[in-house]
Order: structure tokens, then sequence, then C-alpha cells
């Protein structure tokens, strides 16, 4: 298969493809012509990491998940352990937007909304813009 057949089976852009080529996280073979060619193993790495980044792997656990995936004498248990790490992550982000949420209510709730120039929003940005400001 050629880069362009690949992406079409795969759901992922030539771009990305060339781009997970650039890092190695997949080597396709190269044709006499120097153009890539992309077995069926190449295309189901390729639909593993598209899954694994829509999870919201980072590459570089992409990259030891595929090594994971490829050793046969693998333990669960180191699998399980990256898969752990990223959903504590996963965890502490949703923390984040939950505060960011009641922040954004409280203000959204704090502001008449009227015709007076006075609005809390605008004054905790600016007072929270200079407090950064100042701690820097």
């Amino acid at each position: 298969m050629n880069i362009g057949d690949v992406s079409v089976r795969s759901g992922l852009p030539a771009k990305t493809i060339r781009y997970y080529e650039d890092i190695d996280l997949i080597t396709p073979a190269r044709a006499a012509n120097g153009y890539r060619r992309f077995s069926e193993r190449d295309l189901h790495k390729l639909a593993f990491l598209k899954r694994a980044r829509a999870l919201g792997f980072t590459v570089e656990e992409c990259r030891q998940l595929l090594a994971l995936y490829e050793d046969r004498d693998r333990a669960s248990a180191d699998v399980k352990a990256l898969a752990q790490r990223h959903l504590t992550r996963i965890d502490a982000q949703l923390e984040e937007l939950h505060q960011m949420r009641r922040t954004l209510v409280d203000l959204v709730e704090s502001c008449a909304g009227d015709h007076r120039p006075d609005c809390p929003i605008l004054a905790d940005l600016a007072e929270g813009a200079a407090g950064r400001r100042l701690s820097d």
C-alpha cells in the first residue's frame, strides 16, 4: 500500500503518518523508487496509534504501548500501570476543568449583564493578570 491507501484505510492524514515515521513509531519499507510501501502490519500499528491517541495517550506513551504490544513476554501489569498513570492524569485534568467551570459559573452569576460598564468577570480577569505579573 502507498501512503494514500494507508491513510484512507487507517483514517489518519498522510502528514500524521509521515510524522509517525519521522519519530520512528513506524518504519514502512521503501520501494526501489523511494516510495513508502506499507504492509498490513504497518496499517495495524497505525490503527493502534490512532486509537491510543484518541484516548489521549502521549506520543511517548504510544511508543511504550507499541513496545509492550509487540513484546509477547510482557506483563499485563506493565500495561495496566501505564494506563493507570494516564487515567490519573485525566482525573487531574477533569478536576481542573470542574474548578474552571465553578469559577466561571460564579463569575457569570455575579455579572448583572446590563448597560453599566462594571463587570465582575473583567475585574476578576484583570486581578488575576495583575497578580501573575507581580509574582513572575
